[in-house]
């Protein structure tokens, strides 16, 4: 009776496993699900979402921005507020965060806080591009120059002296010859770069009903702001101490967003702090340039030892991904090709140096080729998105280092003597076998070979070998 009371419970058990398996699977799934639509339906609406863009405007900002206003879009969240504060960054990123609000279906806000922040270049041209402006007291924005294109053909001192030269008032004929004096000097490239920064702006401030004059001189002129200048200017619309505020002030502004007028009540809200995930951590280390590099040197490196040393494969696999790594990085960012291309010409010299001895040569030619590709590899002038220089210095030594050993040991092989084969009895001891005046045998490591003298010799005796001329010993009694 016990042993049917068992096999019924196996059976039963049996039958019902994958039952409890798939409820609790569905459990697994519906549990979140219910939970986040519980807290979209009670909070969202309420809920004011902050994002935080703190240092250069990159890659990773761009994603996280982009990523962030679709989400806060798709949760129902009430509306956007980004703040920041910013030197500046990408051309392509910044427009790519400018686009995400212009299509944001939700209000944006962006406020450079806190106190003493900057909103500088790229950080002018979100601020302009947002619903709402809004800046902390002792905050600043401006000096929105495309730097990267460099102006070569402008003296140093003559941003300074612009001012002066050309009329205060940018507006119709007026602005039109400011922009035209600014970019007379200049390459047909740089006045198209130019031309394009002054009507973007120009069409983000008349999107919003702010100062396109201004905003124009901050591109052609570096002009700069503060807080209280920019609100007195109608640059921005709100000087507020902190975020609560903002809200408060906001309350009632009319704003346009997706071809709709929306009224903004944002007094009973709730600010919701969002943080950056793994994805945009993730992001913002591949794409530092210094990483960039090193993933590189040690992905080349890491196949280079693969193909001298085939074995398991660790080498091979390590610089694999390495390499994969470094090259999505370089993608995400403006690449000068030139300079990419030296320093891998440095790299492939610096190792032939180690397997081909050129008395330096080589390994001195893919120094230089590598210092000068590192130094222009990301095509900008933003500091924080070029490679550094003491990280190029380390690299350099590096290189220096492994040149100086390689070229030591190869003087040491040089200055060798030879250890295979016949030369290899040059100035060893061998015993005479017969006595001989010129010619006879001798005895040489167990071995008997002809030998040539010219003193006479007798069995016994030691000759030590000078030369070898063919098959016979030069020989001379010692």
């Amino acid at each position: 009776m016990k042993a049917h009371s068992s096999i019924f419970s196996k059976h039963a058990l049996s039958r019902t496993a994958p039952t409890l398996l798939a409820a609790l699977m569905v459990l697994l799934v519906l549990v979140p699900a219910v939970a986040r639509l519980q807290e979209s339906l009670f909070s969202s609406a309420d809920t004011v979402r902050v994002f935080n863009i703190d240092g250069a405007i990159g890659p990773a900002t761009s994603d996280y921005l982009q990523r962030g206003l679709i989400e806060a879009s798709d949760e129902g969240i009430y509306m956007a507020i980004i703040t920041m504060d910013t030197p500046g960054g990408l051309d392509l990123a910044m427009r790519d965060i400018i686009q995400a609000i212009l299509e944001s279906e939700i209000p944006v806000a962006t406020y450079v806080y806190p106190q003493g922040s900057r909103a500088a270049s790229a950080g002018t041209y979100i601020l302009y591009a947002s619903h709402v402006a809004a800046m902390a007291p002792a905050t600043n924005l401006g000096a929105a120059t495309p730097v990267q294109i460099g102006l070569p053909s402008f003296p140093n001192e003559l941003p300074d002296e612009l001012p002066n030269e050309l009329p205060t008032d940018m507006t119709g004929a007026n602005g039109d010859e400011a922009e035209s004096a600014q970019t007379s000097g200049s390459t047909a490239m740089e006045r198209k770069i130019m031309n394009d920064a002054t009507a973007y702006i120009r069409g983000l401030a008349e999107l919003h009903g702010r100062n396109a004059e201004w905003a124009v001189s901050a591109v052609t002129d570096a002009a700069t702001l503060s807080a209280t200048e920019a609100v007195g200017m109608n640059v921005i619309d709100i000087v507020a101490d902190d975020l609560d505020d903002l809200l408060l002030q906001m309350n009632g502004m009319q704003v346009t967003v997706d071809g709709q007028v929306m009224v903004l009540a944002t007094t009973d809200k709730t600010l919701h702090m969002d943080t950056p995930d793994w994805r945009t951590e993730f992001l913002r280390v591949i794409t530092d340039p210094n990483l960039i590099l090193i993933l590189g040197m040690l992905g080349a490196y890491g196949i280079l030892i693969e193909f001298y040393n085939p074995g398991f494969g660790f080498a091979g696999i390590t610089g694999a991904i390495c390499l994969l790594l470094a090259a999505y990085g370089l993608q995400l960012l403006p690449i000068n090709y030139v300079g990419l291309g030296l320093i891998l010409f440095g790299l492939i010299l610096i190792l032939a140096e180690a397997f081909i001895p050129s008395f330096g040569i080589l390994g001195i030619g893919g120094v230089i080729s590598f210092v000068i590709g590192a130094i222009i590899l990301v095509d900008t002038d933003l500091g924080m998105f070029r490679v550094s220089m003491p990280l190029i210095s380390a690299v350099v030594a590096a290189a220096a280092m492994l040149l100086i050993v390689t070229m030591r040991i190869f003087m040491k092989i040089r200055r060798q003597g030879p250890v295979s084969g016949i030369q290899m009895f040059i100035g060893k001891t061998a015993e005479v076998i017969d006595s001989f005046d010129e010619s006879g045998m001798v005895k040489v490591e167990g071995e008997l070979w002809q030998a040539l003298t010219d003193t006479p010799v007798h069995p016994g005796d030691k000759v030590r070998i000078k030369e070898i001329n063919g098959l016979e010993l030069i020989v001379t009694k010692i």
